[in-house]
């Protein structure tokens, strides 16, 4: 049944291509054109790439004096704002930071718990500690760090994640939620992608497991088809099609009805760009039908002025999402309707620098969104949030 219901929705996919949905994939023709240009397709002409790296220097100096005399960044409840903080100080390659980020690091090995979990009891709230999200963040950090001494934290939050995914008769099984041992057990995109892509980067350790070990990994066929069944079909219509929604009883965007009276959940910019990652990371391949009709979504809700679908909610982590995935993808270009093609990489480092804020006391630069939903008013998430997107 199983391999039926695949072949169906390949099939219905395929067709919804064939048919259009696939339009906005880039034109030999235009590549092309543009390869004949003196500035080659995705890199920022010398201005741009100056003031970039001059954001990204008062950025960082900002970010390094928020960090706390624990060596945490913002709330130490939860290490993940710490592990992001550390890996926007680690990938701009800059050793002044050694110290803020050992200190970071140092923090963050204070919340490994002995489930191999990083992550912090937080019994009075909803979702717990949110052991998912931050094991899964942390886990990657402390793997970017290429230290040895932190390979077997990293293989027992690998042995964590794995043993956190969702298995039931249910449309929950397959995914990642916050807690499993909270209310919130329910498994969505958003946890699904931080575990996927936490797992997919981490990989490499198991090759130093002891033999006496077992490996740890998810089971990926259980993931795609988790990730699948939150993909809105051609049938929802050109608004919807290809885009993902959060997770199967929260559409976060709202729901529209169609005129049949089947109530579809929305697609948005954030969680689509997270479904189309998720998959790439899940080796489902670029070409696959599931992963460009996510792009094609992309190409026709374009822009970034906010987040597609869901306004200044979640803006710069859609603004991070967007940069990696598209950078995974290997796309340049951005085919919009009626318009010449963007270059992505220039406009959302144009609207990176447009955004920053000064702070007149010490010249650093920050960013913050005013709308506060899912953390975005802590200046220090978002601020690791756009360093990284530039970075």
């Amino acid at each position: 049944m199983n391999s039926v219901r695949s072949a169906r929705l390949l099939l219905v996919f395929l067709l919804a291509a064939l048919s259009g949905v696939a339009r906005c994939a880039p034109q030999p023709a235009a590549s092309a054109n543009l390869s004949s240009s003196a500035q080659a397709p995705g890199t920022l002409d010398l201005s741009l790439t100056h003031e970039a790296r001059a954001a990204i220097a008062r950025g960082l100096q900002w970010l390094a004096a928020q960090q706390a005399a624990d060596g945490s960044w913002s709330n130490n409840r939860f290490p993940a704002l710490t592990a992001l903080a550390v890996q926007a100080l680690l990938r701009s390659g800059d050793p002044s930071y050694a110290e803020q980020i050992d200190a970071g690091v140092a923090y963050i090995l204070t919340c490994v718990r002995e489930d191999g979990g990083i992550y912090c009891d937080v019994p009075d709230r909803k979702g717990g500690g949110l052991s998912n999200y931050n094991t899964a963040i942390c886990m990657t950090a402390l793997h970017a760090l290429d230290r040895p001494s932190l390979v077997p934290v990293v293989q027992n939050a690998r042995t964590f994640i794995a043993r956190s995914q969702h298995f039931g008769d249910d449309v929950y099984t397959g995914g990642f939620g916050y807690d499993r041992e909270t209310k919130r057990a329910y498994t969505d995109l958003l946890n699904s992608y931080y575990a996927v892509e936490g797992m997919r980067r981490t990989q490499d350790v198991e090759d130093s497991r002891p033999a006496s070990e077992a490996r740890a990994d998810i089971n990926w066929a259980e993931t795609v088809r988790f990730i699948e069944r939150l993909q809105n079909r051609p049938e929802t219509g050109p608004e919807n099609a290809g885009g993902f929604f959060y997770n199967p009883t929260d559409p976060k965007a709202g729901t529209t009805t169609n005129r049949e009276g089947v109530v579809i959940f929305r697609s948005y910019g954030s969680i689509t760009y997270a479904g189309m990652l998720a998959l790439i990371y899940a080796d489902v391949s670029r070409d696959d039908v599931r992963v460009r009709s996510a792009f094609d979504w992309a190409c026709r809700h374009w822009g970034l002025d906010e987040n597609p679908g869901m306004g200044q909610q979640g803006l710069y982590f859609f603004y991070n999402v967007l940069s990696t995935c598209l950078a995974a993808y290997g796309q340049d270009m951005i085919p919009v309707a009626d318009q010449p093609l963007v270059d992505w990489k220039a406009a959302l480092t144009t609207r990176l620098i447009e955004r920053q804020r000064i702070d007149p006391d010490t010249g650093g630069g920050y960013w913050v969104n005013e709308n506060g939903r899912y953390w975005e008013n802590d200046p220090v998430l978002v601020t690791a949030y756009a360093l990284l997107a530039l970075e």
